[in-house]
């Protein structure tokens, strides 16, 4: 293996290269790391707390590799923690029609754990097999029978959970990461609509801050102007209780930022500056939103 040692000695790899020693596909390989099934180090300076910069690469140390492939039916094993199906796949694993596994999801029984775009802007999401047998176990009684009449109401209603669940995972993921107050700072704005984040930090200089330190949501290719006006929309909520949720810990975020490491803030490197333009576009205390999302 081809490795790079760290300032505090560990020897890491690029994730592009644990992939090939775990024998994973790039997209799982990213998957098994948002999902803490691969560990990873931040490597480079530029986490460092008063850096000013984003977040160092990911990097995955030798140990966790030597781990990884002891595990018995390595990489069987591994894989099956990773598989992610769609939604009619997810009904051929349940046993139930389509447009029943589609209630479900957008009913909010199962969270997405990723999604891509098609090239006709329509928003394909994943959910891990696992979770699905989980649900299957956890809730029988959902899979026939009457859809019970709140999540009827909720649906007729045009209720849909899915981007909702996605971003609240994502968030807390990316949470998981970080114990700088400025990141978990960046890391709640990076869901919230331009205009909403700009009102809620309102110092130039902060929102230059947070701009350097979004962490990226998801790597998703998008080919078409529809299927890239999608990916936007997913990232971003929308449902006006969703919105205020993440002003409210931002705000909070902003504040514990604010008081831990005051001098954080200071002007952006020359052109890092947050420009005009940039305005159009979990820890216990983080609340979850209490009712539902459209998906557009």
């Amino acid at each position: 293996m081809t490795m790079t040692v760290m300032r505090d000695g560990r020897q890491t790899l690029s994730t592009a290269r644990a992939a090939q020693e775990l024998e994973l596909r790039t997209g799982e390989c990213e998957l098994a790391t948002q999902l803490g099934e691969v560990r990873t180090v931040r490597a480079g300076t530029a986490d460092r707390p008063g850096s000013g910069g984003p977040p160092g690469r990911l990097r995955v140390p030798a140990e966790e590799i030597v781990r990884l492939r002891s595990e018995p039916d390595f990489p069987e094993a591994l894989r099956a923690r990773l598989r992610t199906v769609t939604t009619n796949e997810a009904a051929a694993l349940l046993g139930i029609g389509p447009g029943r596994a589609l209630r479900l999801t957008r009913a909010g029984c199962v969270s997405p754990v990723r999604f891509y775009v098609n090239r006709f802007g329509a928003v394909v999401w994943l959910y891990l097999a696992s979770e699905i047998s989980d649900f299957a176990d956890r809730e029988p009684e959902l899979l026939q029978g009457n859809t019970p009449a709140a999540m009827r109401v909720m649906l007729t209603n045009g209720q849909d959970w899915r981007g909702r669940q996605w971003r609240s995972r994502r968030v807390a993921q990316l949470l998981g990461r970080t114990d700088d107050p400025w990141e978990a700072a960046a890391v709640i704005a990076a869901v919230l609509p331009p205009e909403e984040r700009a009102s809620v930090a309102e110092d130039p200089l902060e929102r230059a801050l947070l701009r350097r330190l979004r962490p990226m949501l998801a790597s998703v290719t998008t080919a078409t102007p529809a299927a890239h006006e999608s990916y936007e929309r997913v990232l971003a909520a929308e449902e006006f209780d969703e919105v205020l949720w993440y002003r409210v810990n931002l705000s909070r975020a902003l504040e514990t930022a604010r008081r831990e490491d005051p001098g954080r803030v200071r002007p952006a490197p020359a052109g890092r500056a947050d420009r005009p333009s940039d305005l159009r576009n979990s820890p216990s205390w983080l609340p979850r939103p209490r009712s539902l999302s459209r998906q557009a």
